[in-house]
């Protein structure tokens, strides 16, 4: 389960590097996108970030608080992306739409994250703590 869900996070990071990187900084330079310096360069990124995420999600202790937070920034992260772009890209003609993401579904996300972090942790500790009891650990 800890290793789908360091799939799962190293995923979205890599979407979303590669499209920050691609649309933020090229498109100022249209001439970039003729011969593919930056889809290569947005590669580039994307792949270091989520290498990057994957090593540090490895390397997190199974704390209390660490799978708290690792669930509230995950979720949270998505919901902000989801509320705050999606009104860009479903009705660019609203001008207030990517405050849903500001101040519902990011902060609503990471509530929602904490818990299922929380949860996750409960069922795990409660599952390798009757393990150990019955010796099959």
């Amino acid at each position: 389960m800890r290793d789908a869900f360091r799939l799962f996070a190293s995923f979205v990071v890599f979407l979303a590097t590669y499209y920050f990187v691609y649309w933020v900084p090229f498109s100022f330079l249209p001439f970039l996108h003729q011969n593919g310096v930056a889809i290569i360069l947005s590669l580039l990124c994307a792949i270091g970030a989520a290498r990057y995420t994957w090593k540090q999600m490895g390397s997190m202790p199974d704390g209390l608080g660490s799978t708290i937070l690792s669930g509230a920034m995950t979720v949270g992260a998505i919901g902000f992306c989801g509320g705050f772009f999606g009104p860009i890209v479903f009705t660019p003609e609203a001008n207030q739409g990517p405050l849903l993401g500001i101040f519902i579904t990011g902060p609503l996300g990471f509530i929602l994250g904490g818990v299922c972090g929380l949860v996750y942790w409960l069922t795990v500790t409660r599952t390798s703590q009757d393990q150990m009891k019955r010796g099959t650990l």
